[in-house]
């Protein structure tokens, strides 16, 4: 194998991991929560959400079902140029776990119009 198709397994390894990271995040799971629900340690989660490990078919399966999404979900994107979620992706994947994270609905009703009210153009 060549040094471009190692790097390019590398890439592959990485964008499932972020969009495994991704997905978690936005249902409000820590990685402690998901290696718990697919059977392995947090460090294991840890390794595959940073591309570390290789995540198994049957790995991916189970880490699928858990965040019910389709296998396909973590291959999306990864044909275009720009795999890697730039900072305001990331900003807003934190924001949608914290808001999930709020238990209080009027609390979730209350920050939604303030966010509506900051994004209103003028």
């Amino acid at each position: 194998m060549t040094q471009k198709n190692n790097l390019k397994m590398v890439d592959i390894e990485k964008h499932i991991g972020d969009r495994i990271r991704e997905r978690r995040l936005l249902l409000g799971l820590t990685q402690q929560e998901l290696a718990d629900a697919i059977g392995v340690t947090y460090q294991q989660a840890h390794k595959y959400e940073k591309g570390i490990n290789r995540v198994s078919a049957g790995r991916l399966l189970d880490i699928a079902n858990q965040l019910g999404v389709s296998v396909n979900f973590f291959y999306d994107g990864l044909d275009s140029d720009n795999v890697e979620l730039d900072r305001k992706q990331k900003l807003s994947l934190e924001i949608a776990r914290d808001f999930s994270l709020i238990k209080s609905q009027r609390h979730k009703d209350a920050l939604s119009v303030v966010a509506r009210a900051l994004s209103a153009k003028d």
